[in-house]
């Protein structure tokens, strides 16, 4: 199997912790892509038609994409127990959660690194911060529990909304009135699979 991916996308850090978390990183290989919103690399879009990342191709059929598609399918090949029957609807709205705010932190550094500077919408940019903080608020204020309890695909979809933040958005301090998920965060983020897979880009 194939990941296909780039080295700074959230939702690609997502799939290549659960693979470290989980032993799998023996059998994807992760194959780095160039790629951005003007221009799909050929390797994404052959994966996945409409050349978003990531992607992971398989032997048993087509390549399957989006990040959420991708861990359940990985976790469900060896039962690696990241989707706990017991918390099922808990861990899928706690990962919508982290999903969400990756979106809303990816489509600031578009707006901020891609479009022309007279173009730049700082409404735009205050709307998606503000959902950003609304998944920052609701997670220390209702999930804490559940994030100081053992790994699921909460846990790493979490870490890496917070970590992406930290990589393109530092200086808009996520961490103000957030301590209790702030001191989580920096236990979390010294795993292994997090260290390995720490941002480039």
């Amino acid at each position: 199997m194939q990941l296909i991916m780039a080295a700074a996308s959230p939702f690609a850090r997502k799939v290549r912790v659960l693979l470290r978390e989980t032993d799998l990183l023996k059998d994807v290989q992760e194959v780095y892509v160039a790629t951005s919103p003007f221009k799909s690399d050929p390797t994404a879009q052959a994966a996945n038609p409409t050349g978003r990342i990531p992607s992971l191709t398989r032997p048993e059929g087509p390549a399957l994409y989006d990040s959420r598609v991708i861990t359940r399918y990985l976790d469900a090949r060896i039962d690696a127990g990241l989707y706990p029957q017991a918390e099922l609807w808990d861990v899928l709205t706690l990962e919508a959660t982290g999903d969400a705010m990756m979106d809303s932190a990816v489509s600031i550094s578009y707006e901020t690194r891609l479009r022309p500077e007279h173009m730049i919408s700082t409404d735009w940019i205050d709307a998606q911060w503000s959902k950003i903080i609304g998944g920052c608020d609701a997670l220390q204020n209702n999930w804490m529990p559940h994030l100081n309890g053992p790994l699921t695909m909460a846990h790493i979809s979490t870490a890496c909304a917070l970590g992406y933040l930290d990589l393109r958005h530092d200086v808009r301090n996520w961490r103000q009135g957030h301590d209790v998920l702030a001191t989580w965060f920096a236990s979390f983020a010294k795993r292994d699979s997090m260290v390995d897979t720490h941002f480039e880009g």
